[in-house]
Order: structure tokens, then C-alpha cells, then sequence
């Protein structure tokens, strides 16, 4: 597995109390010596206790027991300061910036130059959904994109299997260690992207504790994938109300989708929804990306009538701007 010293104090550094992301991004450039980011730990974050040296160390070799552990589920990890650390998109504050991956297969993916396309939505997609979406994730492949998701069940399988399909790459981003791939059922999937020449990265190496542990994993992981890509892309999904409108109770409604969207809206990456007022109006699983619509016009709307140019105008250098927002693409 390859990893640095500078990845392995950065790790050590985010195991004590109050130290989160945004410390270490407001605190550490990459690199600094042991003696250093103890000082720093001692003087600006607080602790019940002075850390020493030796103290560091030991959690530092605790650090490296479990990621050796490993074994070949990871093929490292790269964090702030190492060379082949990735640049996020757009715009972040300090707290939502990533400070280290674990990784597997081809962490360059993550590039600023690599053009990468999130394609995310809900967990249960009829037919109609599965068949526009391939037709859409396809189309953007044309243009050499690499297809972004979560591995999730539905929408995010459906994405990165086109992309399998038709010989492209693509990244998997993940609320789970490496060595326990979530969920469970996609494992085989997660091994076929690598072995295709894709990526699978994730910000832990521990497994979580409680249900609401994974339910903030979820939203982090929903985070990464607005911030590693130059768009995203929502096949369909419900809104925050589809349950009261149309009595839908018997079923978890998806709000990952949600999150990544609002997430890029955020940090000003382009966004774009399928959808066809025609054919989708009365379909409850388009609800989220009819409120996208009417709610923001930077939104780009993809149907089979305009497929070519929403992709285009989604890929494209030329901004969207709207109430002094200004989205912008680096590519054509």
C-alpha cells in the first residue's frame, strides 16, 4: 500500500478531541514535522492533555496496524500536502474539504484536468428511468468524461455499468472502508471498476458504529461527489414532499440526491436533470428534478429531443450565470 509520513500525521493529527477538516485545513499546509503539529495541537486545539511525542508516534503505528490490515483491498492513501492529492471543484469552505483518501485503482481520475460527470438518483428507477439514463450517461461518455456516483443500488449502478459497458471509466465514491464494501450486493460491481481501470475512494477506514454514524457518512460521501466532479447530472428522484403528495409511505424515499445537488449548488458546480414535462409530469420519481427546474434556471433540463446540446451546454467553458452565480466548466 503507498502512503506517506505526511498522510500518516494527518491521520494521526484528526484522531484527537475537536480536531475535525477544517482544523487541519486552517492549520496545515502538508509535510510539517511531528514536532511541529504537535505544537500546533497543543496550542490551538484545546486538548485536556499535552501531547508528546511519544503519544504521536504511538498513534500513528496504532494507524498503520489497521490500514496494513488491508492487504489488497486499498491501494493507498494520498492527503493534503502529497503530491497526487486531488484539487476539488468549485468553491468549499474549510469544514467540507477533504484532508485524505483511501484508495483503489486510479486515483489520477481525480484530477482537475480529468473531466468527471456525477450521475446520481434514486434507489428503486422503473424501466423508463434505467433506459433514459443509460441514454444520457452514454451520451456523455461520448465526450470522454469519466462517470462519477455512490455505488448505491439503482441509479448509481446503472451509471457506472454504462460506463463499464461502453468502455469507459469510472469513479465510485463510498460511505465505507475499503475492506467492507457498501452495499453489500454491489462488491462485484465495486471489483469490475477497478479491474476496468476505474476508481474506488473513500474518506474512512473504519467501520461505523451506529446507524446514525452511516447516515452522516451518506451525506459526506454525497458531498465528495459534487466536489470531484465538473457536473451532475440526476436521473430522477423524489422530493422531501413526494410522500405526502401522491400517499407514497411504504417506501424509503432517496435524499442523497438531493444532498449532492444542493451540495453543488453550493460550491457552484453545473448541474443538469432529466426530465420531459410530457412524459414525466405525473411520475412521482421526477418530483426532485421538476422542483430544480422551477426553482433555479441554471439548471439544465436533458430529454431525447435536446440530448446533444444539454450535454454540450453542460460540458461546456461557457457559464451559467443566475442572481450573480456563476457556474463554469473547464472543458470544450
Amino acid at each position: 500500500m503507498k502512503y506517506t509520513e505526511n498522510a500518516i500525521n494527518i491521520l494521526a493529527a484528526k484522531t484527537y478531541k475537536r480536531i475535525g477538516g477544517a482544523w487541519i485545513v486552517k492549520n496545515i499546509k502538508g509535510n510539517e514535522s511531528i514536532e511541529k503539529i504537535i505544537s500546533l495541537l497543543n496550542k490551538n486545539s484545546r486538548q485536556d492533555e499535552q501531547i508528546t511525542v511519544d503519544n504521536f508516534e504511538d498513534k500513528k503505528k496504532q494507524i498503520k496496524k489497521r490500514i496494513n490490515a488491508f492487504e489488497d483491498c486499498c491501494d493507498g492513501i494520498v492527503a493534503l500536502g502529497d503530491k497526487h492529492f486531488p484539487k476539488y471543484r468549485g468553491k468549499v469552505k474549510a469544514s467540507e474539504q477533504p484532508v485524505f483518501l483511501f484508495y483503489k485503482g486510479n486515483i489520477d481520475l481525480l484530477i482537475e484536468s480529468n473531466l468527471n460527470v456525477a450521475v446520481i438518483g434514486l434507489l428503486n428507477p422503473d424501466e423508463k428511468i434505467e433506459k433514459s439514463e443509460k441514454m444520457v450517461t452514454a451520451e456523455i461518455l461520448k465526450h470522454g468524461a469519466t462517470i462519477v456516483s455512490g455505488l448505491a443500488l439503482g441509479c448509481d449502478s446503472i451509471a457506472h455499468k454504462t460506463a463499464l459497458e461502453k468502455g469507459g471509466k469510472t469513479i465510485a465514491i463510498l460511505p465505507s472502508p475499503l475492506n467492507n464494501i457498501l452495499p453489500v450486493k454491489n462488491k462485484d460491481l465495486a471489483l469490475e471498476i477497478v479491474e476496468a481501470g476505474g476508481l474506488l475512494v473513500t474518506e474512512y477506514y473504519e467501520d461505523f458504529k451506529t446507524k446514525m454514524e452511516l447516515s452522516s457518512r451518506y451525506k459526506e460521501r454525497d458531498r465528495l461527489q459534487a466536489l470531484f466532479c465538473d457536473s451532475v447530472v440526476l436521473a430522477a428522484s423524489y422530493a422531501q414532499d413526494s410522500a405526502s403528495r401522491w400517499g407514497i409511505y411504504n417506501q424509503k424515499l432517496d435524499c442523497g440526491a438531493r444532498l449532492a445537488m444542493g451540495n453543488a449548488k453550493e460550491y457552484g458546480i453545473k448541474r443538469a436533470v432529466i426530465y420531459n414535462e410530457a412524459k414525466h409530469a405525473k411520475n412521482p420519481m421526477y418530483d426532485l428534478n421538476r422542483q430544480f427546474l422551477k426553482e433555479d434556471n441554471t439548471v439544465i433540463r436533458i430529454d431525447s429531443d435536446n440530448m446533444t446540446e444539454s450535454i454540450k451546454k453542460l460540458l461546456s467553458k461557457k457559464p451559467i450565470i443566475n442572481n450573480g452565480q456563476t457556474f463554469q466548466s473547464s472543458f470544450f
